[in-house]
């Protein structure tokens, strides 16, 4: 791949958030860029209005001419796009230079200061507080994000190219094609069975991205993971440590314990332990970097956050209204844990849209008895993406598991009347799918209320 004689890149899947950072990356540097995406978004907009070419049918002839030049033109895929979509044919037999977006994610980091951040959870939000803090800090850095930062209102961000920061997304076994510097493991729980198997399969593949760490490189391990690591925890007496937990008005302070010293007084403002410990892995990796401690704290002060990470969309005396990204039975017992650390007395009502058939089938008892911890249940049917429905395995079929009385079907159309007739003062939309579409209603819908 040598990115000197490619004039144009062309992403099958552009308005994915992992493709669309590339996207961006490419057109920044100079590249002219195009792609396809099966559905217009905020962010396919976005990239129209950043002079990218996007279309929405599956067509050859809508492939701008200047990219059908086999010469000078890469062609980046997501792994999402189905082995008979016509485009993708079209390029693979024309012999066109096509590579997935991992392939192409560490080409370009090969040969930077690379940061990779890999687990099943966390990795998002971790990569997003590890670039605002390595910016915050005046490094030349780049950063390739699986999320919109709050902070950079984008989901990539370029100050220089000696540093990158990137998620190590394990899907597809995806973080095998990078070679970081310093990496960090924030989880291994089973997912992605679909692709692995197993969870053995998938912690095996974890041991696998280990072994490309760079020689003389660091490995970030949360704490309690079976493998060799800098250890990073909560009060588990961890190379760093969280330690004197207090909220203030809804707001972290505690100190952080590292190998050489105590930092007193840390300020964080996002709810939730697991927050904490994305904090706690972020803070380690600069430090490993010798970034100023104080920067560092500021930095973790001034973190606004990732949208559709716990993200606040109403805050009125009547309602609060979060929007969460959380697709796996671990991730939704975190925001659980967050929301009744920060509002104990308050009903909540969480609406869910699984993410997945098989995602559903393998987790379903867990989905089940994390769902029924909340006040109020809603269910929306099942996000397929990328799969086929699996017989019996539906929203309904979910919702008689779940142990709840206060728990209904919801249709999107319905879902605003449901939400409306709750007396609950915290409302929760969860899920990996196409839910983030409904929030500016719901937002609207309650700040309308009488």
């Amino acid at each position: 791949m040598n990115l000197d004689r490619v004039h144009n890149v062309y992403f099958i899947g552009i308005g994915g958030i992992g493709m669309s950072a590339l996207a961006r990356y490419f057109k920044f540097i100079g590249k002219q860029v195009a792609g396809y995406d099966k559905t217009e978004t905020t962010l396919t907009k976005e990239l129209v209005n950043d002079g990218i070419l996007v279309h929405y049918h599956d067509d050859i002839h809508l492939i701008p001419d200047d990219f059908k030049n086999i010469q000078d033109t890469l062609v980046v895929y997501t792994p999402a796009v189905p082995n008979n979509h016509t485009e993708y044919l079209f390029f693979e037999q024309h012999d066109f230079q096509i590579h997935k977006r991992s392939v192409v994610l560490g080409f370009i980091t090969k040969d930077s200061f690379c940061l990779a951040v890999a687990g099943t959870h966390g990795k998002t939000t971790t990569s997003a507080i590890l670039a605002h803090l390595l910016k915050e800090c005046g490094l030349p850095l780049t950063a390739f994000l699986g999320g919109i930062s709050e902070n950079f209102n984008s989901n990539f961000c370029i100050e220089g190219n000696e540093y990158t920061v990137v998620e190590a997304d394990e899907f597809d076994r995806s973080f095998l094609h990078l070679a970081p510097n310093i990496a960090c493991i924030t989880a291994m729980d089973a997912d992605h069975l679909d692709i692995y198997g197993s969870k053995e399969a998938l912690e095996e593949s974890f041991i696998d991205f280990t072994k490309n760490i760079k020689e003389n490189g660091q490995l970030f391990i949360r704490k309690g993971l079976a493998l060799p690591g800098i250890t990073y925890g909560i009060e588990e007496n961890a190379d760093y440590d969280i330690k004197s937990i207090r909220i203030i008005d809804g707001i972290y302070h505690f100190d952080i314990h590292t190998p050489t010293t105590v930092v007193k007084n840390v300020i964080f403002k996002k709810p939730g332990r697991h927050n904490l410990l994305n904090a706690l892995a972020a803070f380690a990796m600069a430090d490993a970097i010798k970034c100023p401690i104080e920067k560092l704290v500021e930095g973790l002060q001034s973190f606004k956050g990732i949208q559709r990470r716990f993200s606040y969309q109403v805050t009125t005396a009547k309602r609060i209204f979060v929007d969460d990204y959380a697709h796996h039975p671990v991730e939704i017992d975190a925001v659980h844990q967050a929301v009744r650390e920060v509002y104990p007395n308050d009903k909540v009502l969480v609406v869910f849209q699984p993410h997945l058939f098989s995602r559903t089938k393998d987790f379903a008892d867990d989905f089940a008895k994390s769902l029924s911890r909340f006040d109020e249940v809603v269910l929306l049917d099942i996000y397929p993406a990328r799969e086929l429905p699996i017989e019996g395995v539906t929203a309904e079929w979910l919702l008689q598991k779940i142990e709840n009385e206060h728990k209904q079907l919801s249709t999107k159309e319905n879902l605003i009347e449901h939400i409306l007739k709750s007396d609950a003062r915290i409302i929760l939309t969860v899920g990996a799918g196409d839910i983030g579409v409904e929030v500016q209603k719901i937002k609207n819908a309650l700040l309308s209320e009488n």
